[in-house]
């Protein structure tokens, strides 16, 4: 019997009508949420993901400042932007889209952003919220709390549950972990550096993939009746699409699993916004 499909999309809709009504009730009290985005130079994929945040705010009735810098822009003039919004008291949330120019101090940038601004959990300060278990005052990267989002709203329970994690990147492992010990998961880490990865993994009831390695994943590595979550986004040989960490046969012994395309990736922008709206609370402005 083939896995059941968890897409993304209806529980994106979902969340956007709860973005919605938050919104509205936020206007009501004259607060208006605004999302401040920086795109530094023309790398192909950014100018997508921002042009999104654009089209999804606006349905949302965010307001998104989309500021577009050339890819020689320096260092100075990237900082006063940043430090530019950090005092505007109009502007709830920041962004910088990467990756960055090469010439450009990533970690610098990040830092530069207030902490109750910093709506895609890159500063020292989220981090150390989130690695401490105060996830209520942490604004948590995008793509580990949509893996979260999509597990608890198909009604996949963690309490308990032996998840085996498949990635120790900054961006999606070491957060989720800490999300996922938090909501009393017995979580495994592993990475391609793991012996035995395949034992491993089939011995997690729920194995969600986040290493950025196409086809780690395979279907002799799942157990039967596992929950698999693909985190993974991966530009397929001929480029012209995207897969995950995961190869589709899982899909003939997983209880449920997410698809690539139309998993995690899908639900990303609207837990941006999520993240918008808690950074207005943060503010003390909601």
């Amino acid at each position: 019997m083939a896995a059941e499909m968890i897409k993304g999309l209806p529980i994106a809709k979902v969340i956007r009508e709860e973005i919605v009504k938050e919104v509205e009730a936020l206007k009501a009290k004259g607060v208006q949420p605004k999302l401040a985005v920086l795109l530094v130079g023309d790398d192909e994929a950014s100018v997508v993901y921002a042009q999104s945040k654009e089209k999804v705010g606006a349905n949302l009735g965010i307001q998104v400042e989309l500021k577009v810098m050339a890819a020689d822009t320096s260092q100075e003039t990237v900082l006063n932007q940043v430090k530019g919004w950090n005092m505007d008291s109009n502007v709830h949330g920041i962004l910088v889209e990467l990756p960055l120019p090469k010439h450009l101090k990533k970690e610098q940038v990040m830092e530069a952003i207030d902490p109750k601004k910093d709506v895609d959990g890159v500063h020292p300060v989220n981090r150390g919220y989130l690695l401490g278990g105060q996830e209520h005052l942490a604004l948590v990267p995008a793509t580990p709390l949509s893996c979260i989002a999509l597990m608890e709203r198909a009604g996949i329970a963690l309490k308990g549950k032996k998840v085996t994690l498949v990635g120790r990147g900054d961006t999606v492992g070491r957060p989720l972990a800490s999300l996922l010990i938090k909501r009393d998961a017995t979580i495994t880490v592993c990475h391609t550096k793991t012996v035995d990865l395949a034992g491993e993994c089939k011995r997690g009831e729920i194995v969600v993939a986040a290493a950025g390695a196409a086809g780690l994943v395979t279907k002799d590595m799942i157990a039967p009746g596992t929950v698999v979550i693909d985190a993974g986004i991966n530009p397929t040989p001929d480029g012209k699409s995207i897969c995950g960490d995961v190869t589709p046969d899982v899909e003939e012994v997983a209880k449920a699993m997410t698809p690539v395309p139309g998993g995690v990736g899908s639900l990303t922008t609207t837990i941006i916004m999520q993240n918008l709206l808690k950074a207005v609370k943060l503010q003390g402005l909601a």
